[in-house]
């Protein structure tokens, strides 16, 4: 009988010391996975980033009247494809007038134009959406000109 209780509990402590294991274990494998994992997403974020960037150039004449952009997202909605370029406008003067865009494709050619009245007060700043046509679907290389 001695015998027996000393089998069972070697064999209870070992079964808690291999469940206790076992979770550690897991738990550490879930750490290195949810680590990997969101490191590829950053990656190919970053790289898709990267890839749609278009070349954006202001006019002269814009410059001189004070308007500069910052970040550029270009979209789409559910019926069309990257047809929307929404740009962070940064006023350094009160501006108050329309402005022209217009998508160069890498190969020079044009292929898309809008025109949008624009207002902003001196050291503001604010999101603005061009919308193109919805048959216009703006490439990730190119140009993009501010007029």
């Amino acid at each position: 009988m001695k015998y027996v209780f000393i089998i069972l509990t070697l064999t209870l402590a070992s079964c808690n010391w291999a469940k206790k294991k076992t979770k550690e274990t897991a738990n550490k494998t879930g750490e290195v996975v949810a680590k990997t994992g969101s490191e590829f997403f950053n990656g190919v974020s970053k790289g898709i980033g990267k890839t749609f960037q278009n070349e954006v150039e202001f006019s002269a004449q814009l410059k001189t009247l004070g308007l500069k952009t910052g970040k550029i997202i270009i979209h789409g909605t559910d019926t069309s494809t990257d047809n929307i370029l929404t740009s962070y406008l940064i006023f350094d003067e009160n501006f108050d007038r329309n402005i022209t865009i217009k998508i160069i494709s890498d190969e020079g050619q044009e292929y898309g134009r809008v025109a949008q009245h624009v207002s902003g007060q001196k050291d503001d700043a604010k999101y603005i959406d061009f919308i193109f046509d919805k048959r216009t679907n703006i490439d990730g290389r190119g140009k993009l000109l501010f007029e």
